[in-house]
């Protein structure tokens, strides 16, 4: 599946994006916030995407006029989300290189990932989360329209050892139809 934004394509994530990966997710600023430890060379983003990004509805977040992958969204479906235990919710995720920080990308991919999963998955609701501190992924959460549902104290973070405080939002059908709307 490929999907199309204004200045975005969304596809699977391939092999030979690995240097672009690497070049973005080895930056301390972009994974630890997210829960995830930076990348230590190409190599290991390689075996990342064979590993983690190439799952089903996960994509690499691409830049129209040039191709490289900036990003990675996905929404993770029951089975592999701990937000629901539902067929007709899922857990949308996502991140971006921080040079591409505050220019409104995430929240364009995700509005076409939200359409996706709506219309086309037939997804009731979709959860999103982040944890204490990463202001970034909550101020995009509250631009696309998410409601807040609660706080989680003691959340461990496995990939990095630790123990966080997150928080949950939901954006069910509705209120992304009456959001299309206007």
């Amino acid at each position: 599946m490929i999907l199309e934004t204004e200045r975005l394509i969304l596809r699977p994530w391939r092999e030979d994006d690995a240097e672009d990966l690497y070049k973005y997710a080895s930056d301390p600023d972009v994974g630890p916030i997210a829960g995830w430890p930076v990348h230590t060379s190409v190599e290991n983003s390689r075996e990342i995407i064979r590993n983690v990004l190439s799952v089903p509805e996960t994509y690499a977040v691409c830049l129209k006029e040039d191709g490289c992958a900036v990003g990675s969204i996905g929404l993770k479906l029951n089975g592999s989300t701990d937000m629901t235990d539902r067929d007709d919710e899922c857990e949308l995720g996502y991140w971006i290189g921080k040079p591409f920080w505050g220019q409104g990308l995430i929240p364009e991919s995700a509005r076409e990932l939200l359409r996706y999963a709506f219309e086309e998955l037939g997804m009731r609701a979709v959860w999103c989360g982040y944890y204490d501190g990463n202001e970034k992924s909550k101020r995009v959460q509250e631009k696309l329209g998410f409601v807040y549902q609660h706080k989680t104290e003691g959340l461990e973070v496995s990939l990095l050892g630790e123990i966080r405080t997150g928080h949950c939002n939901l954006m069910t059908k509705e209120t992304w139809e009456s959001i299309i709307k206007n």
